[in-house]
């Protein structure tokens, strides 16, 4: 298997290296370009030679730029047990998250939608987690309910696509948009909680 080449000797410096292309692809992305690895070159002032060495293609460039958030929980420690304020809580920070990395998470669903795309590396499907987080009291007070279909529901309504259709198509700003995809989400529970909660169908 071949070592990647920051992994090889004076890693300090390729690791710095690394991290000035990776936000220069970040800059330029915010400024509503569609950044070569050329591009990110040039913008860290790095060469082409050196920057091929790190990222082979535009590809692996995004993939790197795709902001990483690692936690389990989007919720504070101190977490109402009300589903509904749970999700309240998740959807203004999970949109906000949207709005803050929306340049890094439009280019990776550019790249998603790709023939041969690598699904489970651009997309991990990290804010079902956060929603099935939120929803988490239902599994004692609503045992019958299907917590992850309701939390693939919500998913469905909000996240980048449903950002990047209310802001382009339908025209709305973007703290339009969030509210707009909140009240998606308390929608959906209040449905489900209302018994009309969303079922398999066997095959």
């Amino acid at each position: 298997m071949a070592i990647p080449y920051e992994l090889t000797g004076r890693r300090e410096q390729k690791a710095r290296t690394r991290a000035a292309l990776v936000a220069a692809t970040r800059e330029l992305l915010a400024e509503g370009t569609t950044p070569t690895v050329e591009d990110a070159a040039a913008r860290a002032g790095i060469s082409r030679t050196t920057a091929y060495r790190y990222f082979p293609n535009q590809r692996s460039l995004f993939i790197a730029a795709h902001p990483e958030i690692q936690q389990d929980s989007l919720l504070p420690e101190d977490a109402p047990d009300d589903p509904y304020a749970r999700l309240d809580l998740v959807m203004r920070e999970f949109t906000r998250t949207t709005v803050e990395w929306e340049p890094e998470l439009r280019a990776s669903l550019r790249l998603s939608l790709e023939p041969g795309a690598e699904q489970p590396q651009m997309r991990k499907g990290r804010a079902i987690v956060w929603i099935e987080d939120a929803l988490s009291p239902l599994r004692h007070t609503h045992p019958h309910l299907d917590t992850h279909l309701l939390a693939v529901a919500i998913r469905s309504a909000t996240g980048i696509e449903s950002m990047v259709w209310l802001t382009d198509i339908a025209r709305l700003s973007r703290d339009e948009a969030a509210d707009l995809m909140s009240w998606s989400a308390r929608a959906m529970l209040r449905e489900a909680l209302a018994g009309r909660e969303p079922t398999r169908q066997s095959r």
